[in-house]
């Protein structure tokens, strides 16, 4: 009679990590093709039947994911919150949402203790990794307080932040390229010939809008003046966009064309124009630094940029299970943004334009 192997005993003999004999007794996912058949191999040698509750007990894992998120109301978070509950679920893990609500111009210092405060609750969850989403982790100036207690909590549990990277952080993090895509915008923008071009929407305390903004800063420099009172960053959603065109107008200073540091404020911008008498692109054309679901249902369809998100998702989750099981970070190339043309830039405008002289 075959002796009856544990989960960790297979592990040994296979040479692999008790999260990876897991990972192929539940047919998940991320397994090469190596690990997969030697733990496959003994499996079937010693014909064994995986336990449910022994496995947990042995492996000390309770596969489940905490996800932080600074606001569940952005588009951005929507969609890659479901893309990683989704992506989870191959690896036959479950996720615990924690939406702190810290994002925009809600930061305060309640806003800071109620992340540190999730901190806590996520180390008494005992969950086997962490994913985090915006908050006090995109600022400009990170709260000491916070820096100290996200270092001491990814030195007990394996962290990956999809954001950019910061100095003396023991988390992993999975980046985008945001200057790049302030650049491509404002150059497309100005390749279609347009030279008075504003940009809207952000936080000048975020590195997000920062980078972007760093990104049309410098692309103007090269061909076109820019003026400063074109510039308005006031937060990152529809009523910002509105509120952005609705200052300008004030101020006598609607540019050519506007960058807009996402598809919502776009939407905003679009909407304002639109109550003033004013159209998008015949009047002033519009392009987005970051492009969010159904953007290409609007009117106008919005040009925008496609950082691509739905990769983010995977190489999260492909880093955080490589810390789960004790092994290094993978390699990983952020994609690169892509242009998407439609509508709201002009570009089929100005060429028709053209052609009828």
């Amino acid at each position: 009679m075959p002796k009856i192997l544990t989960i960790k005993e297979i592990a040994k003999l296979s040479g692999v990590s008790v999260s990876t004999v897991s990972r192929v007794i539940n047919n998940s996912p991320n397994v090469s093709a190596v690990k997969r058949d030697k733990v496959q191999s003994i499996i079937d040698e010693y014909q064994f039947k995986p336990n449910m509750v022994a496995r947990s007990m042995i492996s000390k894992h309770t596969q489940t994911i905490a996800l932080v998120v600074s606001d569940i109301r952005n588009p951005y978070f929507i969609a890659l919150v479901s893309q990683i509950e989704e992506i989870s679920r191959q690896y036959d893990y479950s996720v615990l949402l924690f939406n702190t609500m810290t994002g925009g111009k809600q930061q305060s210092i309640e806003n800071e203790n109620q992340e540190l405060t999730v901190f806590k609750t996520i180390e008494e969850k005992q969950v086997d990794g962490i994913v985090i989403l915006g908050g006090e982790i995109d600022r400009e100036q990170i709260d000491v307080r916070y820096r100290t207690q996200l270092n001491q909590l990814a030195g007990k549990i394996p962290t990956v932040i999809i954001g950019q990277p910061i100095e003396d952080c023991q988390a992993i993090f999975v980046a985008r390229h945001q200057e790049q895509s302030g650049q491509i915008v404002t150059q497309h923008l100005l390749a279609l010939g347009y030279r008075k071009i504003g940009f809207i929407g952000g936080s000048a305390s975020v590195r997000i809008t920062q980078e972007r903004l760093r990104g049309y800063r410098e692309t103007m420099q090269i061909y076109a003046d820019v003026d400063e009172q074109q510039i308005i960053l006031n937060d990152y959603y529809v009523q910002d966009g509105y509120q952005a065109i609705e200052q300008l107008l004030q101020q006598d200073k609607l540019p050519e064309a506007l960058v807009a540091i996402n598809d919502e404020v776009a939407l905003g911008a679009v909407r304002a124009l639109r109550d003033q008498g004013l159209n998008v692109p015949q009047d002033i054309a519009i392009a987005s630094c970051d492009a969010f679901p159904n953007s290409d249902y609007q009117v106008p369809r919005l040009t925008t940029i496609d950082h691509h998100n739905d990769v983010l998702g995977e190489q999260a989750l492909t880093q955080l299970m490589q810390l789960i099981d004790q092994e290094p970070p993978i390699a990983l190339t952020a994609p690169m943004p892509e242009l998407i043309i439609r509508e709201s830039c002009g570009s089929q405008y100005l060429k028709e334009r053209t052609q009828n002289g």
